[in-house]
């Protein structure tokens, strides 16, 4: 129908007398402003991080493990959200859904693109942790932009302070052990993201073990919806940083939980070692616990958390 044909009839409308009461409903009662949800953001080097921001209340900000993306964090996302925090958890470049740059696969960049992030967002008085390789991501960041924005931080089966063997770091994993990995993902990338996740990522491989197919498919679709070229130089950036130094830099309560049958990032030259790098620090440990945690353990990882994001 023509505008020009509507309008009378709206016309003939307006003049009809009203056949009901007029409505003696209340105003509806304001409701608290709403932030603007917003999903990416570009950095200065034009690479578009997806994020999610969930909640309202003290901010925590969670950065993921190789070569998953924020959901491998949902299980704590949810809960800590339900327990009137704010979460914000970022896809690192490469990773999830943000965009695959060829070049910038690496710490530096990480820790720089989260603090573009934090800087967007303009979030203060932040609790952040960090998972596996995410742990290095938070390390980096403090090293690099200090504590500024930082309440409290917390390293979960963490990386930091250095993967790799060397002279000076002789309880590392031999350099071996992370061409293995390269090679097997050049080899057959989604098969090797299947292999991770059945077998040390979550102790399935261990005697007794009960295997979830479903933790392991969903490990498999993270790291396949990342970049082939972002993750594999992701491999170099966990396992060859030193973050001895960035350690050093921090200055805030930081929580450090590890399983002590971590067949990826062995305890003793990680959250042990990093726990006699930082001042302020509590370790707990969890007897025979898997590099997963966040999900073979995330009842007790979540009350852990909220108990030192209370404290």
């Amino acid at each position: 129908m023509a505008v020009g044909a509507v309008l009378p009839l709206v016309a003939c409308t307006a003049q009809s007398p009203p056949t009901e009461p007029a409505s003696t409903a209340a105003a509806p009662t304001p409701t608290t402003p709403r932030r603007e949800i917003v999903s990416t953001f570009t950095t200065k080097d034009g690479t578009q991080i997806y994020y999610k921001d969930w909640g309202s209340g003290p901010v925590v900000v969670l950065c993921h493990g190789w070569p998953l993306s924020s959901d491998s964090w949902e299980s704590q996302m949810i809960f800590l959200a339900d327990n009137g925090f704010r979460v914000i958890a970022h896809d690192r470049r490469g990773h999830g859904r943000s965009s695959q740059p060829w070049d910038g696969n690496d710490m530096d960049h990480y820790a720089d693109d989260l603090a573009q992030l934090l800087d967007m967002l303009d979030v203060k008085d932040i609790s952040i942790f960090g998972f596996s390789t995410g742990g290095g991501e938070v390390a980096r960041y403090i090293g690099r932009h200090g504590t500024k924005r930082v309440k409290k931080a917390g390293l979960i089966s963490a990386v930091p302070p250095l993967m790799v063997k060397t002279d000076k770091n002789p309880g590392g994993l031999p350099i071996d052990v992370f061409d293995g990995l390269r090679k097997a993902q050049l080899e057959n990338r989604s098969q090797f993201y299947k292999d991770v996740p059945a077998g040390p990522f979550f102790g399935f491989n261990r005697p007794g073990a009960k295997p979830s197919q479903g933790m392991i498919d969903f490990w498999w679709l993270q790291g396949m919806m990342g970049g082939h070229k972002n993750t594999y130089d992701s491999i170099k950036a966990f396992s060859e940083t030193d973050f001895t130094e960035d350690l050093g830099k921090f200055d805030v309560p930081t929580l450090i939980v590890h399983g002590d049958d971590d067949q990826v990032v062995p305890i003793d030259a990680s959250a042990r070692a990093s726990a006699k790098l930082i001042k302020n620090n509590k370790l707990i440990v969890y007897p025979g616990a898997p590099h997963g945690i966040t999900d073979t353990h995330k009842d007790k990882l979540n009350a852990d958390m909220l108990a030192f994001l209370k404290s």
